[in-house]
């Protein structure tokens, strides 16, 4: 069964948390859907893989991950490599690296030559490990972090409600004019403008993330007298076209600082990767 904490990864769709596709964890689920889109993938300067016939794998607890047909692979680059893994929903794989790159490309594609029983069949199909690669295409636009999951949707609606935002019984920001952002199985989020923020309290962070459906966000710390709440702040200065609402405004994390209201309510601090002390794979929400 997933963890709460990590709804975020995995198709978010809870009806799939009552099947019983391993006897061993019951709400477990892998399965495969068809990708329209013409995927690409780039290292050390070649084309590694070209389709118009991916699969995207959706297995709780991950996210999602392209599996590219075997056909449409340049196998004629690669060689068997040293690492074989083994997992408990798919079965052994294979691992291969490419050839004459001095080790710098090594067991960065995977195989199943024969997935268990329960696993989608995936034998006529190879994958690639996204961060060990140098470039991702879809279509002719580039594509960071990880595959964009078709379930996953993202609005960015503005808004008359008022969000405060406390800490250490001090107001660092009163809004009435706020963005809220709605990603599917992710908690609200509040973007407020600057000028509603008091930035006295924000000291500029060198931490930088990336997400797939708004862009890079830039940090700020947060300072109220003595105590110091490390990136408790974010905003993009250049979201991607779908999340162009929130070019510059602020989001304070409800995780991290003492109380966040909206219209006098208060909002219940969600159970998220920031509550854990750690980054959901490289980028914050």
């Amino acid at each position: 069964m997933r963890h709460p904490h990590l709804r975020t990864r995995g198709p978010f769709l809870p009806p799939l948390d009552r099947i019983t596709q391993y006897p061993f964890e019951p709400g477990y689920v892998v399965f495969t859907l068809p990708c329209p889109k013409r995927v690409r993938t780039m290292a050390n300067g070649q084309i590694l893989a070209d389709t118009v016939e991916a699969l995207i794998l959706f297995e709780s607890d991950h996210i999602p991950i392209y599996y590219i047909p075997l056909r449409d692979i340049r196998m004629d680059l690669f060689e068997p490599g040293k690492r074989v893994t083994e997992s408990p929903y798919k079965g052994k794989a294979r691992h291969y690296s490419l050839k004459g790159a001095g080790g710098a490309y090594d067991d960065i594609l995977w195989h199943y030559d024969q997935p268990i029983d329960g696993s989608p069949d995936l034998s006529a199909y190879g994958s690639f490990y996204w961060h060990e690669v140098d470039r991702w295409f879809e279509e002719e636009e580039e594509v960071f972090v990880h595959v964009r999951d078709p379930f996953r949707r993202v609005d960015c609606l503005p808004s008359t409600r008022r969000v405060t935002v406390r800490h250490r019984g001090v107001t660092v920001a009163d809004s009435a004019r706020p963005v809220l952002l709605f990603e599917t199985g992710l908690p609200t989020r509040h973007y407020l403008p600057q000028a509603d923020v008091d930035m006295s309290c924000l000291i500029a962070s060198e931490t930088r993330s990336r997400c797939p459906y708004k862009g890079e966000a830039q940090y700020y710390h947060l300072r109220v007298g003595e105590d110091l709440v490390k990136d408790a702040i974010w905003y993009y200065a250049d979201p991607v076209h779908e999340s162009a609402r929130i070019r510059g405004l602020l989001c304070f994390a409800t995780e991290l600082v003492d109380q966040v209201t909206v219209d006098g309510a208060v909002v219940e601090p969600p159970v998220t990767s920031f509550k854990f002390g750690y980054n959901y794979i490289g980028y914050k929400d």
